[in-house]
């Protein structure tokens, strides 16, 4: 009886995580039931790489819960931060659509549930749906825009300017709203906000500190960073 309940939660859990990701949530039931015989589910570690810079993957991942980190490492092994995804979002796509290998290495920040399709799949079962297809286009297209925002905070010249901008971008896309502004619902630490915008670490924590100073934001007690009106105001025409 108990293993039936435990079968019939991981079911109804799995149901619930397939529609949490945009471009499978548009699947008729028999779409999803379809679907869920061809995928892999995973759970990974915080810190464990997921898929490694230059692989040729053959599966494309969907996060279930959790957050990843995407890096490139330069020669002398610096990290630099391209990207991180949460809950309902995805990523090997480049290898899966055009057979190449993976710009970037794949890191869990967090204790992260995860799914995988094969190439064969993929092509077989989604791409031939235009719904999914659509669903897949729009979020391209978001991460087109966000690779631009990213390439942005490069255009600055100060590091106050930079590190604005970051936080921006993760307000953009972590951001909550909370009743004393905008709450960036994660650790952001200020070497993660470094690498972003190619500053040190001592240059973030400068600025990070002027920001607090200026009562433009507030750490709280979660080590979170709260963006506060006087924040937006100042950033706004970044």
């Amino acid at each position: 009886m108990k293993k039936d309940l435990r079968v019939k939660a991981q079911r109804t859990g799995t149901d619930y995580a397939i529609r949490s990701i945009p471009f499978l949530s548009c699947l008729s039931d028999r779409e999803n039931a379809e679907f869920k015989g061809f995928i892999v589910e995973k759970q990974v570690k915080k810190n464990q790489p997921i898929l490694h810079e230059e692989d040729t993957s053959n599966y494309l991942y969907f996060i279930f819960s959790g957050k990843v980190k995407v890096i490139q490492l330069s020669a002398n092994g610096k990290e630099k931060l391209l990207a991180i995804h949460k809950k309902g979002d995805f990523f090997g796509e480049m290898a899966i659509l055009d057979g190449g290998t993976a710009p970037a290495t794949v890191i869990a920040l967090e204790n992260t549930w995860i799914a995988l399709i094969s190439r064969d799949a993929f092509h077989r079962h989604l791409l031939n749906n235009n719904k999914v297809l659509r669903e897949i286009i729009a979020m391209l297209c978001g991460r087109l825009r966000d690779a631009w925002s990213m390439i942005k905070v490069m255009t600055f010249a100060d590091a106050e300017h930079r590190v604005r901008a970051v936080l921006k971008h993760m307000a953009q896309q972590f951001g909550v709203p909370d009743s004393e502004g905008t709450l960036i619902d994660m650790k952001l630490t200020h070497s993660d906000i470094g690498n972003f915008a190619s500053l040190t670490r001592e240059t973030v924590t400068r600025m990070i500190k002027r920001l607090e100073k200026s009562k433009e934001i507030e750490i709280t007690p979660r080590k979170f960073i709260l963006l506060k009106p006087a924040f937006h105001k100042n950033t706004d025409l970044l």
